[in-house]
């Protein structure tokens, strides 16, 4: 059964009041055993949009559902066409001051674990260890008919083969922004005449990128590996996520039901405040990088 995908969420009344006091976030660090959650307002100063900000991809771009993707050759012709270019953006991004302090973190053994939304890779790149990738990774590509796996930079390879001039030819929108997803806007007259290429593993399959599709269910084993980050962890913190899917939603929630204090630092309410300890409003490249100095201090 395939989740209905959810792409907004509105406050409602009776949410606790935000805060902009660090103190208990560093308390409960400097304790150790935390357990990361971050979402796509970690990766914002990488030049990476989040879904959901002031700044949200989602005000002028509705991400492509699982349905769509697996419904139709022109979905996904207009899927690789503009992840073509989205791709190079993402290979550009460099991890940010948030994703070192959730490094460094690791390395003076506070944090634990990481469960990242994101699919950017860039906790990887920054070199925190105990990562699972709850939503997959941009970097690989799954073949839907065979189940191989393989490198993003290996197909990248084989559509610019099989696209000769495309790039050169879309050049007009290689600067348009990139969305959390990897996707690029561009017109259809852009991608009319894109190819898409079949596994070289099986000759035929259908590829997609290793990622949680909206609309997709996050692999059993993956939730299973999350649930036991939380389960042992003395504190979970939530870093830039609004939270609005259940996929994030339901480690805070699992956290709660387990008495283990929920502390969110993200800009705006998010939908597991009402289950947080404490909300904290700072720009992340703010307050991790002040974090770390005080609770490693």
């Amino acid at each position: 059964m395939r989740t209905r995908p959810t792409l907004a969420w509105e406050p409602t009344g009776g949410l606790p009041p935000a805060s902009t006091d660090l103190s208990g976030v560093v308390e409960a660090v400097r304790a150790g055993g935390i357990t990361v959650l971050s979402g796509a307002g970690l990766s914002t100063d990488s030049g990476i949009p989040d879904y959901r900000g002031e700044h949200g991809s989602l005000r002028r771009h509705t991400p492509m559902t699982y349905q769509e993707f697996v419904g139709g050759e022109p979905a996904r012709r207009r899927y690789w066409a503009r992840g073509q270019l989205g791709w190079r953006a993402m290979t550009r991004a460099r991890p940010n001051a948030g994703h070192r302090a959730v490094t460094a973190l690791g390395e003076a053994g506070l944090v634990t674990g990481v469960i990242t939304q994101n699919v950017d890779g860039l906790h990887r790149s920054a070199g925190a260890a105990d990562i699972v990738e709850l939503h997959g990774s941009l970097s690989r590509v799954v073949c839907l008919d065979c189940g191989h796996l393989s490198a993003r930079t290996e197909l990248d390879h084989r559509l610019r083969e099989a696209n000769p001039g495309f790039e050169e030819a879309a050049e007009d929108h290689r600067a348009a922004r990139v969305n959390p997803d990897g996707d690029v806007e561009l017109p259809e007259e852009a991608v009319r005449a894109f190819r898409v290429v079949a596994c070289a593993a099986c000759g035929t399959g259908v590829l997609k990128p290793d990622v949680v599709f909206f609309g997709e269910n996050v692999p059993p084993e993956r939730v299973e590996a999350c649930g036991r980050l939380v389960a042992r962890a003395a504190t979970l913190l939530v870093l830039g996520s609004s939270l609005t899917v259940m996929s994030g939603l339901r480690f805070v929630r699992q956290a709660d039901r387990s008495g283990i204090p929920v502390l969110i630092v993200n800009q705006g309410p998010t939908r597991g405040d009402r289950w947080a300890a404490q909300r904290v409003d700072l720009p992340l490249g703010q307050a991790l990088p002040a974090l770390v100095a005080q609770a490693c201090s």
